[in-house]
C-alpha cells in the first residue's frame, strides 16, 4: 500500500511540475507584464526599474524557480486589471464553483446511477430505451444550449426559478456557502442540472454497460444456477463488481466539473473561478490564467490520487499484484 502511494505521489508531484513551467512559460511570455501593469505615459527608466524589481532580466531557469517558490508559498502575483492578490480573488470565488460541482456531480450520481442500473436489467424496456434516447441528447447538446433553454423555460416563462446570480449567502468564517438559505438552493438548482446533465448521461450509459457486461460473466451464470435470489446476485454482486471501474471515471469527472464549469458559470452569471477565468482571458489578465492552470492541475492530481487509492483498497487485484 504504501510503495503504491509513494509511486503515485512520485507521477503526481511530476504532473504538477510540467504544469508549472507551463504556467510559467504562459506568464513570461503570453504578452509584456510591465506593459501592462503600467501607464503609456510612463517613462522607459521606469519601465526598466520595474522590470528589474520583477526579476524578469534574471535567467530563465532563476525566475522558473523563483516562480515555483511563489506558487509553493501561495503568491500567485498580483492580478493586472483589478490590482488584487490572485490568491485572495480565487479564494473568493473557489466556495462558489465547489458547491455548484458538488450538487451538479451529486445529481449526476444519485440519478444516472439508478437510470444504468434499471437500463442494464431490462435492456429491452420501453423506459430503458427513453433512458438512452434522454441520454443521447444529454451527451449531444452543447451545455451553453441546454443552460439558455433551461433559463427561457423556468426562469423567463414560468418564472419558477432565478436565472443569474449565486442568491443569499452565509458566511462562515473564510468560506461563503449559499446551501444554508432558501435562496442559495432556489438560485443553483438550474445551473446545477446544467452542468451535471453531460455526466449524469456519461455515467447512466457506462453503468449500463458495465452491468450487461458483468451480467454476462461466469459467475453470475454460476450464482444463478445454484438459485441464489435475483436481487442479492443483481445488487450485491453485479453492481458491487460494475461500479469499480464507474467510480474511477466518476471521479475524473468531479475534477472536470471543478475545472470546466466555465460555460455553465458564463451563461447563469455564476461568481466562481471559471467565469473570472474568462474575464481574465478577455482582458489578458496572465497571473489569473496561469493561476487558474495551476488550480486546475492540483485539482485533478488530487482526485485522481483519491481514486487511485480507494481503487486499490476495493480492487483485490492490485493489492495481490502490489505484494508480488
Amino acid at each position: 500500500m504504501i510503495r503504491f502511494v509513494l509511486q503515485r505521489l512520485v507521477q503526481a508531484a511530476t504532473v504538477l511540475i510540467v504544469v508549472a513551467l507551463l504556467a510559467f512559460v504562459m506568464f513570461r511570455y503570453a504578452g509584456d507584464p510591465v506593459a501592462q501593469m503600467v501607464s503609456q505615459d510612463t517613462t522607459f527608466e521606469d519601465r526598466a526599474a520595474l522590470r528589474e524589481a520583477m526579476g524578469l532580466n534574471d535567467p530563465l531557469p532563476v525566475q522558473f524557480a523563483e516562480f515555483v517558490v511563489r506558487v509553493v508559498h501561495g503568491n500567485f502575483g498580483l492580478s493586472y486589471q483589478m490590482g488584487q492578490p490572485v490568491a485572495g480573488l480565487l479564494a473568493d470565488r473557489l466556495p462558489a464553483s465547489i458547491e455548484l460541482s458538488l450538487v451538479a456531480f451529486s445529481i449526476a450520481l444519485l440519478v444516472g446511477v439508478p437510470m444504468g442500473v434499471y437500463a442494464g436489467l431490462r435492456p429491452n424496456g420501453w423506459i430503458s430505451r427513453l433512458f438512452l434516447i434522454v441520454s443521447l441528447a444529454g451527451i449531444s447538446l452543447p451545455t451553453f444550449f441546454i443552460g439558455i433553454m433551461l433559463i427561457l423555460v423556468f426562469g423567463v416563462e414560468l418564472s419558477i426559478f432565478p436565472t443569474f446570480g449565486r442568491g443569499e449567502t452565509v458566511d462562515l468564517g473564510g468560506w461563503t456557502t449559499g446551501l444554508l438559505t432558501f435562496s442559495g438552493w432556489h438560485s443553483i438548482i438550474l445551473p446545477a442540472i446544467t452542468l451535471g446533465l453531460f455526466q449524469m448521461t456519461f455515467i447512466m450509459r457506462l453503468v449500463r454497460a458495465e452491468m450487461l457486461e458483468v451480467l454476462r460473466t461466469d459467475y453470475i451464470k454460476f450464482a444463478r444456477a445454484r438459485g441464489i435470489d435475483n436481487g442479492r446476485i443483481n445488487f450485491r454482486y453485479a453492481l458491487r463488481n460494475t461500479l469499480v471501474p464507474v467510480m474511477t471515471i466518476a471521479g475524473l469527472q468531479l475534477g472536470s466539473i471543478i475545472a470546466f464549469g466555465i460555460v455553465t458559470e458564463s451563461v447563469f452569471q455564476w461568481p466562481g473561478i471559471g467565469l473570472l477565468f474568462l474575464q481574465a482571458i478577455s482582458t489578458v489578465d496572465i497571473p489569473v490564467m496561469s493561476t487558474y492552470l495551476l488550480l486546475v492541475a492540483v485539482i485533478f492530481v488530487s482526485i485522481n490520487l483519491i481514486v487511485d487509492i480507494l481503487y486499490f483498497l476495493v480492487d483485490p487485484r492490485l493489492r495481490i499484484s502490489d505484494k508480488r
